[in-house]
């Protein structure tokens, strides 16, 4: 079982700091009703996040990474992070790994949907929830999982939310994140960071390689996923919640971030 000092297994020796004393090479933990914690932690071990139900933001220097419901998150090795959500339900399946193939993308962070062969194999997986001891078939499957990842990789950059670093931009990003459901005018973001719009809009872009219009839509669709997980509300009244004029706007600017269609949660 797993108690107060550990997480998946691996032992906190204090607040953010992980040892790991298990010798099989990937395991699998299962965590349903996640409960997370509120500051940045790191570990040695290669991490596959699946959410099986809910949604999860983490936040991985200065990004902030969405992961909705049958999405999986790859983390690197000792990459520092911490994990947040709003979700009522949270069930996760993550495969930890000690050694992983020497290719550039076990080195970077990745947000993609789990094409249908990928979320079986996990699920498949899910058998050999918190054995920690060595077992061939384990090893054998969680590996292939492992070498077959950058093939089911289709990275959708839209889920990567920017956290500017520069001073004069966080003021902007509050005001869109409080007030993303109303219609503004740009020359009141400008004002916010006292500049001109012209260089707002540029270094915005320059700083978050997006635009603001983007950022906007982006954090509309955020709130969307809340709300829709909430199990709350109509997609219409969802759609007049974060801003848009209409279910077809709504429908038409959540596809374009998510790449599927708006529906409700069952």
């Amino acid at each position: 079982m797993q108690n107060a000092n550990s997480k998946c297994g691996l032992s906190e020796n204090k607040e953010g700091q992980f040892e790991d004393n298990i010798q099989t090479n990937a395991y699998v933990w299962y965590d349903k009703n996640w409960q997370h914690d509120d500051y940045v932690h790191t570990h040695e071990r290669y991490q596959l996040t699946y959410v099986e139900e809910g949604y999860q933001y983490f936040h991985i220097e200065e990004k902030t990474y969405l992961v909705p419901q049958n999405h999986v998150i790859w983390i690197p090795t000792k990459k520092e992070h911490r994990i947040s959500s709003e979700s009522k339900t949270v069930n996760l399946i993550i495969a930890l790994f000690k050694i992983v193939p020497q290719q550039d993308f076990y080195q970077n962070v990745h947000v993609f949907s789990a094409p249908n062969v990928l979320k079986e194999m996990i699920l498949y997986a899910q058998k050999w929830d918190k054995l920690l001891t060595k077992n061939e078939e384990q090893a054998a499957f969680l590996n292939a999982i492992l070498t077959s990842l950058p093939n089911f990789c289709q990275e959708n950059n839209s889920l990567q939310i920017p956290v500017p670093a520069d001073s004069r931009l966080i003021p902007v990003c509050d005001y869109i994140n409080k007030n993303y459901q109303y219609a503004f005018e740009i020359e009141e973001l400008a004002n916010l960071a006292q500049m001109s719009v012209r260089s707002l809009q540029r270094i915005f872009k320059q700083k978050t390689n997006i635009t603001l219009q983007k950022y906007l839509q982006l954090i509309r669709i955020l709130k969307s996923i809340e709300l829709l997980d909430s199990k709350e509300y109509t997609l219409s009244q969802i759609a007049h919640l974060v801003g848009y004029k209409s279910l077809s706007a709504f429908s038409t600017s959540y596809f374009a971030v998510i790449q599927e269609k708006p529906k409700l949660r069952k």
